[in-house]
Parts: C-alpha cells; structure tokens; sequence
C-alpha cells in the first residue's frame, strides 16, 4: 500500500520546524532543507533509503537572521542554492565554498516566493509589499524595461491588489512570467507578465474567490501550467500560448481531501509507458500523509509519444558553480525519454536503440535452406518406423473406441496381406518389401485402400454391436 511505519527513519537535524525542501537537480541523493532556525542544510540521503535516524548533515550554511522559508537550486549550474528569509533577504550561495556568493536586500518586507528562467540567468520574487521584482542574481540589480525600452533599475511593478501572500513562476524561457495572488475584493487571480515590462500585465484573470494561496508549477515540455490552491482539494491545468488570452484553462483533478502543499517529480522520473507527463506528491491537510498524483494524457498506443516526451532537462550540470559566478550563462543540457526507464545517475545516458530485427533477406535464406532439403518418403509399416515421442505416447494411451478396435482390426490387416512372413524384432529393416517402380508403387497402394475400406467397415459394424450390446445389458438390468 506504500504505507510507511510510524517508527520509519526520520532526518533530524534542526532545531526548528522546516519550512521548505529542494532536491539537487543533478544529484539525487541529496536534499537541501531550510528552517525556523535560520539555518540551511544539506544532507546525503542513501540509495536504499534511510535505515538509521540522520541527524549527520554533509553542510550547514548560516547566514540568515531570521527563518528561512524558501530555497531553490540553479536549474543549470552545480551546487548553486538560493534561499529567501523572513530577514527580507535573498542568498545566493557557492556549496563547494558553504559561503554566501551574493545577498540581495532590495525588499522593503517579507518574501512570498522566489523563482529562477530556464537558464538561471534572472531571478523573480514577490514581497508582501504587493511588488513583482526581476533581478540578476549575481549583481542583485533589479532588471525592468519601461514601454520606452529604457532601462530604468528602479523599476518595479505592482503584483496583485490583495493584502494575501502572491507567488511566481517563470513561464520557461518564453519571457514571460505567471503570477497568482488576490485581488482588492479579496477573489483569487493569476497574471501573466513579461519580464521587460513590468507595469502592466499581459492578462489577469479571476479564479473564484476561495481563501487559500494559489501555488503555480509549470511544465516547461508541456507548455501546461497547473494551479493549486492550500487547503483545496483540485488543481486546474491550463496551456500556455504565445498570443492572446497566453493561457487558455483545460480541466482539473478533484479531490475530496484538502492539500497541505506539493511536491513535483522531476520530469525524467515520470512513467512514459502509461503516458504520464507530471506527478505531484499531495501532502494531505488532516492527516499525516504524503499521496501521489499523476496527471496522465490517455493514448491508445503503447508506443513512445514524442509529442508529449521532448527532450528535457537531464542530470549533468551545464556549467560549474564557478563558471556561473564569473558570468556565464547556458541553456540547460537535454536527454530523451526514449529509453523508456528513469534516469537517476549523474550523467546523462545515450540514447541507444534496441537490436534491428533479422532482415528480409536473412529470412528468405533460411527459406531457400528449408525448402532445398529433400524429403526421402518410407513406405515401410507404420510399426517398424523409430517411433518419436509424441508418437510413443500416443501409441500407449489405448483408452479410446477407435484406438483399441485399431489395435484388433489394423494390425491383422497389415500383417495377413502386405507382410509375407512374421518378422523378428533381430531382422534388419532392408528384408522389408519396397516397392522397386512405379507399377509395384501403385499396386501397393491398391492394397492399401481395400485394406482401409475393410477397416472403416469393421469399424462402423464395431460401433453397431457395441449399441446392440448396450441395449441388450440395460434389458438385462430392468429384468
């Protein structure tokens, strides 16, 4: 049922609650976890699972003065951690060095999320103060363009009206990114903005007017986005398009039981054979369960669908921490589904297409060699062939009509007229008569075919006196 034991192996090593976990994207082994204790840690967690509590980190970085809510990893570079606190402050940090690379401090109040582009090269967030901010993460300027195309640093634009928390995902490396938050009137919105005009947005839309924060995830092979709100039990699914409405709603999974939070399953750990293109891990609000839900396109096929499957991020690092802090940046390095399993290693796997079948002209060759052998046909009896052993065994099973009166009438026939003289199990096969012409041939088979008519006859008056005495036995048996 995949029901684990109340005593099951925890990693204990905070002090605090914790707020937010982030696997490594190019590692999957380990786990970086943020707390109420101000602290951010990394820990290795093992192939087989946990065995023991873990309450050995393999890092600790402290930099924080307040706790720290949310964390995300470089989606291109390795061992690159953002982290944003209740202190109004966003880290950039080096896990080779455990040491802060940056820490931007342009919030004015509290950090609702944080969210990187495809590339890592610029990096979102919303604060409490109603304000969608870009920035380069490594220089921690804020980067906007007015409608003039000038490049103003200062530029800010206002999210969403509401007093409630707002979140932020980029939209892939469209340009583009989507917001969720309330409105004045306290009624659930999502926005789509790009990342070069900030003042107004491309759309805002109203959900409905639940109370819970709307959280986004977008599928970048996809192009879906899909919207959960905490303490709902759905979550709507919607296609983002390059053009006007740039997002048009498609359904939604219903639940009966609220979800607490969400986590995603990378896209290489999806099952590509019942075509499932995302999985969430639902984190129950009333109890204490974690339950996955799969979010699968039905097709009738069960072949690999390429539509669905593009290539996507992989598991090898496209720069080094170092190489990302000194400027450079990199589309992130892609592998294909096509090999049917989940890739969990630390490099990429080739895709290798499996054996090619026999070709026609290998077939063909092994046709001409069958039908090139000559078949010697034996006249001899029936008796005196090796018998196989299917033919052993049916020669032994003497439980039927036709079989036994085979046994009485066949062989007496055979015997009387085509074997002259009885002949000793010690004689050779060659003393048997075959026929030396075509003449001798024909005769041989005239006899066969008076021979079969008399047995067919003795076998139809057989099954005559077995009724005549069956009904002879049930008078009997009423006298």
């Amino acid at each position: 049922t995949g029901r684990l034991d109340f005593n099951a192996s925890r990693v204990t090593g905070h002090t605090g609650p914790v707020l937010d976990i982030k696997w490594n994207p190019f590692n999957d082994n380990i786990i970086a976890s943020c707390s109420d204790d101000c602290t951010i840690k990394l820990w290795h967690i093992p192939d087989g699972g946990l065995s023991r509590n873990l309450t050995e980190w393999l890092v600790e970085l402290q930099g924080h003065k307040r706790r720290v809510a949310y964390i995300e990893w470089h989606p291109v570079a390795e061992n690159v951690l953002f982290s944003a606190g209740f202190d109004h402050l966003v880290i950039v940090w080096d896990i080779n060095k455990g040491e802060a690379v940056n820490v931007i401090d342009r919030h004015p109040d509290v950090i609702y999320s944080i969210s990187l582009n495809r590339d890592g090269s610029l990096l979102a967030t919303t604060c409490k103060d109603k304000k969608l901010r870009v920035f380069e993460p490594r220089s921690g300027i804020v980067v906007s363009k007015t409608k003039s195309n000038s490049i103003d640093h200062q530029q800010e634009g206002i999210c969403h009206a509401g007093t409630k928390a707002s979140k932020v995902v980029f939209l892939g490396s469209s340009g583009r990114l989507l917001t969720t938050g309330f409105s004045r009137h306290s009624d659930r919105q999502y926005a789509i903005w790009s990342q070069h005009d900030l003042n107004v947005p491309l759309t805002c839309e109203t959900i409905d007017s639940s109370s819970g924060v709307v959280f986004p995830y977008y599928d970048n092979d996809t192009n879906m986005v899909y919207l959960a709100g905490k303490g709902d039990g759905n979550i709507r699914y919607y296609e983002v398009v390059n053009e006007a409405p740039w997002m048009h709603y498609l359904s939604q999974f219903i639940s009966g039981n609220p979800q607490r939070g969400l986590g995603v399953m990378p896209k290489r750990g999806v099952n590509t054979a019942i075509c499932e293109v995302f999985r969430f891990y639902k984190l129950h609000a009333t109890r204490g369960m974690c339950e996955p839900i799969s979010m699968i396109v039905p097709r009738k096929s069960d072949q690999f669908q390429e539509d669905l499957y593009p290539d996507t991020i992989g598991t090898c690092p496209a720069l080094s921490a170092r190489d990302w802090i000194s400027g450079m940046n990199s589309p992130p390095i892609l592998i294909s589904l096509k090999t049917g399993g989940s890739i969990t290693t630390h490099k990429p796997r080739v895709y290798k297409p499996p054996q090619l079948p026999p070709t026609t002209d290998l077939n063909n060759k092994k046709k001409f060699a069958f039908l090139s052998t000559e078949t010697v046909p034996d006249y001899r009896p029936i008796e005196f062939h090796d018998m196989s052993e299917k033919s052993q065994k049916t020669s032994s099973n003497q439980s039927t009509k036709f079989q036994q009166l085979q046994q009485k009438f066949g062989n007496v026939v055979l015997q009387k007229n085509i074997i002259s003289t009885p002949l000793n199990d010690n004689k050779v096969l060659e003393n048997v008569d075959i026929p030396n012409n075509e003449a001798e041939l024909r005769l041989a088979f005239a006899r066969q075919t008076d021979e079969l008519r008399l047995v067919r006859r003795q076998l139809a008056n057989s099954q005559l006196r077995v009724k005549e005495l069956e009904e002879q036995i049930r008078k009997l048996q009423r006298q």
